[in-house]
Parts: structure tokens; sequence; C-alpha cells
């Protein structure tokens, strides 16, 4: 106890009480969690976002197309859209049922329940989706099958920053009002993507064109196979752990 206790006490002591009050041990436990479940949360979108940039940058050549992404492309990628939902997700709220975990042993991986298996698939997931794209728009003339691989990676990424606020729990059950920080990054660096392929004095900067409202829709589409596929990770994730309970 910080006020109660004696000098001796508060020297032998782990941890120290300041205020006596025992609730604040379980609201410290409740904090610490959150802070780490969101650690990981960054961790896995930032370097998922990296995993997917490599893997589309890598197989191009390989499947015989150019690389579809420039310098230039990958700075306002590195800057914009990671660095904006990135940070938002620090702000994410505790989860349901986090204080009925069982402790978490203090050796384990912050890779560890799947997230290094998620960086690996979820990444390639969206290089595939780049690169048929740009295959695509390739094989159909599109002039500007650069700029709708550039837009199919970043808003992919916006739609995973989404989907990664739990590991278990629904987005749809979440509600997007409940991290409004991380709904107005999305919101913004959507905002901000559009303005480098429709405003024209951005063209030359990016090296982008204004694309078609048919081209737009296949970006959006290509793009939310990531939300999608993550979301049905989760739900596999609920089945798994619901069957454990009911064994």
């Amino acid at each position: 106890m910080g006020v109660t206790g004696t000098d001796v006490a508060k020297e032998a002591a782990d941890m120290v009480l300041l205020d006596d009050n025992f609730a604040s041990i379980v609201g410290s436990v409740r904090e610490g969690r959150r802070i780490f479940d969101n650690i990981r949360k960054f961790i896995k979108y930032t370097m998922t976002s990296n995993s997917g940039e490599i893997w589309t940058i890598l197989l191009a050549p390989l499947l015989g197309m150019p690389v579809p992404l420039l310098p230039i492309h990958i700075l306002w990628i590195n800057l914009v859209t990671d660095g904006l939902p990135g940070l938002a997700l620090a702000a994410e709220p505790h989860e349901k049922g986090i204080m009925k975990r069982p402790p978490r042993p203090p050796k384990e991986s912050i890779f560890a329940d799947g997230l290094a298996v998620h960086l690996v698939w979820v990444g390639l997931l969206m290089g595939a989706a780049s690169l048929v794209t740009q295959a695509g728009a390739m094989a159909m003339d599109h002039p500007r099958w650069q700029t709708m691989v550039f837009s199919v990676l970043c808003f992919s990424q916006m739609g995973h920053a989404l989907a990664v606020r739990s590991d278990r729990e629904s987005l749809f059950r979440q509600g997007l009002l409940s991290n409004r920080p991380l709904l107005g990054a999305v919101a913004l660096t959507v905002v901000l993507q559009l303005a480098t392929v429709y405003v024209p004095f951005l063209h030359p900067v990016f090296r982008t064109q204004a694309l078609s409202a048919g081209e737009l829709a296949f970006v959006i589409a290509a793009s939310s196979v990531v939300f999608v596929a993550v979301e049905i990770e989760k739900w596999v994730k609920r089945r798994i752990d619901a069957r454990a309970l009911d064994g």
C-alpha cells in the first residue's frame, strides 16, 4: 500500500498501490492488455502492407510484367496510406472480454497466435489483387493500368486497417464509430488517394491518370477482397474458439 504501507513494505514490494485501491490493479491490467493488443494491430497492419508492396514489386517482373509502382508511389503509401491509419489504431478501445483471457506467457513472441501467418498470406493476397488488376488492365490495353494498381494497393490497405481492429470480432459488431480517429484517418486517406487520381495538377507528380467510372469500380471491387478475406479469417477463429469451449 502506497499510502498506509510502511517504508519497509514498500521497498520489499514488487508493486506499490499509490491510491491503496486494489481496483487499480484490475484497471492497470486492462489498460496493459489494450496497449499490447494495439501494438500487435499496428504491427499487423504496417508489416502486412509492406509485405503487399514487396510481393507486388517482386512478382511482377517474374510474371513478365513491368514493375507497377514508382518510387513516388511507394513513398506515398509508406507516409500516408500506412502512417495515418496505423497511428489511429493506437486509439482502439479495449475489446470485449479482454479480462476473461488467460494470462499471456511472458516469453511468448509478439508474432504468436497466427500473426506471422497473417502477415504472409494477407500480404500475398494484396499482391495478388494488385497483379491481377495489372494483368487484366494490360491485357485490355488500358493505358491507366499503373494508376489502377496504385489505387488497388492503397484501398486494399484501408480495408485491412478496418478489419484488423480485432483479431476475432467482426467489424460490423464493433461498429464503425467505436474508433472515430481510425474512421477519420481512413476517410482522409481515401480522399487524398482520390486526389492523386483526379486532381490534374497532381498527375505529373504521381504519374497518375484519371480513372473512368468502370475502372474505379473495378479498383474498389479488387480492393475489397482483402477486407472480406480477413473477416472470413476472424469468422473461422470464432468457430474454432466456440468448438474448443464446447469440447
